[in-house]
């Protein structure tokens, strides 16, 4: 007779049920032909009694990437995805052809204005000296009066003396609103005797043109 019938002295609904504790290996498993049983390894399994392994992809797409700072440029590089950085040229066509353009108008506005502005112009050229009898070793001082329209510009002009000398290539420059320029010759005679002695001015520019004065030396 069980224990507890005969200490309550009656039975009860659970008189039957006893509570025994089993070691685990007498625990009953499911039956292997109608449950999913892992063996050892965890890409090989048991289906329905065939035994199928686990196949793993051939391709895995996607990388992890880890944010909080940043991802950085090494992180970058190593996962393929580093962009090419491609200099980005502006367009600078403008810039190539505006001084060339510049400099032409320059040159046509520079070539207009030299044709609206009438250049120099020589009217009259006169030489005389205010000793035209010097004594002896006196210099005589030849001025040649050039006189012109009074616009700016240059003179060059030479001196030729009848006693086989003349002087280099002078220049003179004029600016606008003088209308005469005086070039002075110094001529100085030495010795005894007589000589009919001629000065000449030669303008070379913005005119060809020649005058002249005469001289007579007396040393006696």
């Amino acid at each position: 007779m069980n224990q507890n019938q005969s200490a309550s002295g009656a039975s009860s609904p659970d008189d039957d049920y006893s509570a025994t504790v089993l070691a685990s290996h007498w625990i009953q498993r499911p039956d292997s032909s109608d449950t999913l049983a892992l063996t050892e390894s965890p890409a090989t399994i048991e289906l329905s009694g065939t035994r199928v392994e686990e196949v793993g992809p051939d391709r895995v797409e996607g990388t992890l990437l880890r944010f909080g700072p940043g991802v950085t440029a090494d992180t970058m590089r190593r996962v393929g995805h580093v962009p090419a950085v491609v200099p980005v040229r502006r367009r600078r066509t403008w810039r190539r052809h505006a001084l060339p353009g510049l400099v032409l108008l320059a040159v046509v506005a520079f070539l207009l204005w030299h044709r609206a502005t009438p250049s120099l112009e020589v009217e009259d050229v006169t030489v005389s000296t205010a000793s035209p009898s010097p004594g002896c070793e006196e210099t005589a001082d030849i001025t040649a009066t050039v006189t012109t329209n009074g616009r700016a510009g240059e003179l060059t002009y030479r001196w030729v003396r009848s006693d086989g000398t003349s002087s280099d290539v002078l220049h003179e420059d004029l600016t606008r609103g003088q209308k005469q320029a005086s070039l002075h010759l110094l001529w100085t005679f030495q010795g005894t005797g007589r000589y009919a002695a001629k000065a000449e001015l030669h303008l070379l520019s913005p005119a060809h043109d020649t005058a002249s004065a005469k001289l007579r030396y007396h040393c006696p």
